[in-house]
């Protein structure tokens, strides 16, 4: 009898008792599967955007410097090792030369090994060290526009929310170079997306199963494959920056509450115990341990090789306690890792472009990656005595300062309508910002870049917020009329903002008064 409740639990065929009112209330408003043609021409647009003249700024720029090194190091080594450095100034040198010596990096190795694969690739070049964040920020266009749809129900949407993606300038900028936050926000994405996916697959099961399952503490909802590929896209985020933590936590949160809701639509006695007893079992393995071994498995390279930071650290400190019960190379990965902590712990050395989290979202200090000096007459199509060529790497202000008001719309909706993804949408934003006030206020560098997770749930949320000015089937045509002409304005406004910024986010060379017009804030400069 068991074994036939857990099969009828994961079928998705509706029951014959599918009439009941929450059976209908209880099922996605989309199966996912339409829509394809239109997301992979917002994706196409969006790779089109990011590849061409992806080699363009010529060298390792900001922390390309690094992260392109230690790339190219994890080819010739499996692990990253130390690299020359210029006395003068301390910067990595161009030619990547390493010392011989381990190298103490503060990240872990996935989104390097994501650098290596296109510099395996297409060599090193310029091209080569930056062609997997192109890839990652173009994947993630695509994948909010499929999310997105799943979410609302609606083609135009989902095409918005990618649209304005595409169009971000910080995600723009960060898909063109070779440094970790655009896998990081890749990861993150796709573990929401597949959320939502297992979202929608347990209200499908639970709409399909028999009256008689719904007693106690309800039916099993047996094998949750969306459930695992969020494991490991959690895990593989937590590979390439800790950060992704935030979001895991915040995740996990989620879809527990999601399955509450299930339940108690489905009119579960005491949903919330009755998830716990199901689900934990299940979700424990998928949400922890799976992430964790994602993890570990990441420093394979680390494991394998005998020139990684501390990697011989065990043989000459004695255990004690628990840390004798592990092997001698998982001992000394706990040692690196205490090290990385008190290295991000304590980073406060100031820098020109650090800024405050309270001023993310207004682009108070954006970061600029790259601007040479005395560009004239003549070069890089210099039309002037003398021009700026820069990579700023800003948000597209339509979008970003938009998104405060939005936030208030979203937690409005969530509120007075119980608007799950409004709520969602609100507390993944937000996730990209609070962490980090703590660490604000102990002093320590931050960059804008640290909010770029927050980018494809902004442009979700301002879709949200448009598919609700717009209104549903049932609103009136005035209101349809009104909300549909506003939305189109205010895309043309976000893609001519875009354009307009342009020239400083792709280094092109402009006149330094138009250069200069376009530093709407002192703060930019």
């Amino acid at each position: 009898m068991t074994a036939t409740r857990e099969a009828a639990a994961a079928s998705c065929e509706p029951s014959a008792a599918g009439a009941a009112p929450w059976r209908t209330r209880i099922l996605p408003p989309t199966d996912g599967r339409g829509g394809w043609l239109a997301a992979l021409g917002i994706g196409l647009l969006a790779g089109l955007l990011r590849f061409v003249r992806l080699d363009i700024p010529a060298g390792r720029i900001f922390d390309e410097l690094y992260y392109a090194c230690d790339a190219q190091n994890l080819l010739r080594f499996g692990v990253e090792v130390a690299t020359e450095t210029d006395a003068n100034d301390g910067s990595v040198a161009m030619s990547c030369t390493p010392t011989g010596q381990p190298g103490f990096i503060v990240h872990p190795p996935l989104g390097k090994w994501a650098i290596a694969l296109g510099i395996r690739l297409f060599g090193v070049t310029e091209f080569g060290w930056r062609f997997s964040a192109a890839v990652a920020g173009t994947i993630m266009v695509v994948v909010l526009v499929r999310v997105t749809r799943r979410m609302t129900g609606s083609t135009v949407l989902g095409c918005l929310a990618g649209l304005l993606l595409a169009v971000d300038g910080l995600h723009f900028v960060q898909s063109r170079v070779a440094m970790l936050d655009i896998f990081l926000a890749a990861w993150v994405l796709g573990a929401f997306a597949c959320l939502v996916a297992d979202r929608d697959a347990v209200r499908r099961r639970l709409a399909a199963v028999d009256e008689a399952m719904l007693t106690g503490w309800g039916p099993r909802l047996g094998l949750r494959p969306w459930r695992i590929a969020a494991g490991v896209c959690l895990g593989a985020g937590l590979a390439t920056k800790w950060s992704a933590v935030y979001y895991a936590v915040v995740l996990v949160l989620l879809s527990v509450a999601w399955e509450v809701g299930a339940r108690r639509t489905a009119g579960i006695h005491r949903p919330v115990r009755a998830t716990l007893l199901r689900t934990l079992p299940g979700a424990l393995p998928s949400l922890l341990v799976l992430p964790l071994a994602v993890y570990v498995s990441s420093w394979a390279g680390w494991f394998l090789s005998d020139q990684g930071w501390d990697r011989q650290w065990a043989e000459t400190a004695p255990s004690s306690g628990l840390s004798g019960l592990l092997p001698e190379a998982f001992r000394s990965l706990v040692q690196y890792h205490r090290e990385i902590f008190t290295f991000h712990d304590g980073l406060s050395t100031s820098h020109p472009y650090q800024s405050h989290p309270s001023g993310w979202l207004l682009l108070a200090r954006p970061v600029s990656y790259y601007y040479p000096a005395g560009v004239t007459r003549g070069e890089y199509g210099c039309a002037a005595e003398s021009c700026a060529r820069e990579v700023l790497s800003i948000g597209t202000p339509a979008i970003w300062w938009a998104s405060i008001p939005m936030l208030l719309a979203l937690v409005w909706l969530w509120v007075s309508r119980r608007d799950w993804r409004a709520g969602a949408v609100a507390l993944l934003v937000l996730t990209a910002i609070v962490p980090w006030v703590r660490d604000d206020l102990d002093g320590r560098t931050m960059f804008l870049f640290y909010v770029l997770p927050a980018a494809p749930f902004v442009c979700l949320g301002l879709a949200l917020v448009a598919g609700w000015a717009v209104g549903g089937a049932g609103a009136s045509s005035q209101r349809r009329r009104v909300g549909t002409f506003g939305t189109a304005v205010y895309v043309g406004l976000v893609v001519l903002n875009f354009a307009w910024f342009y020239p400083v986010l792709a280094a092109q060379a402009l006149p330094y008064a138009e250069w200069l017009d376009r530093m709407w804030l002192s703060s930019w400069i």
